[in-house]
C-alpha cells in the first residue's frame, strides 16, 4: 500500500534551504519516493491553516518512507532541514 509523506515547511534561511534542495532528492529516490508536489503554488480551501511550502512524497508504504527519514543517506540532508527551517510531517497510506 503506497503512502504519502506530507511536509509543511517554514524556511527561515532560503540560501541555506536551496542546499538542502540539492541534497533530498538522491535520498528520496533511493527509498523508491518520489515528489508528488514541491513548493507549488497553494491556496487555502477551508479553514485557517496557511502554510508557507508544502511538499508531498510518495513511497512504496509507510515503511519506506520511514526508513528513508531516518536514512543515513538522508541524515545529512535533514540536518540542513532543520538547521534552515521549521518543519510540521505526516505520513499517511492510501487506501
Amino acid at each position: 500500500m503506497s503512502a504519502f509523506v506530507i511536509v509543511d515547511i517554514e524556511v527561515h534561511d532560503p540560501q541555506g534551504y536551496e542546499e538542502y534542495k540539492k541534497l533530498a532528492p538522491a535520498a528520496v529516490a533511493l527509498y523508491g519516493g518520489r515528489y508528488a508536489a514541491r513548493g507549488g503554488k497553494t491556496e487555502t480551501l477551508e479553514g485557517d491553516w496557511a502554510p508557507t511550502r508544502l511538499v508531498i512524497l510518495e513511497f512504496p508504504s509507510a515503511e519506506q518512507a520511514k526508513a528513508w527519514l531516518h536514512s543515513p543517506e538522508y541524515a545529512p540532508a535533514l540536518e540542513m532541514r532543520h538547521r534552515y527551517a521549521k518543519s510540521r510531517m505526516v505520513v499517511i497510506e492510501s487506501t
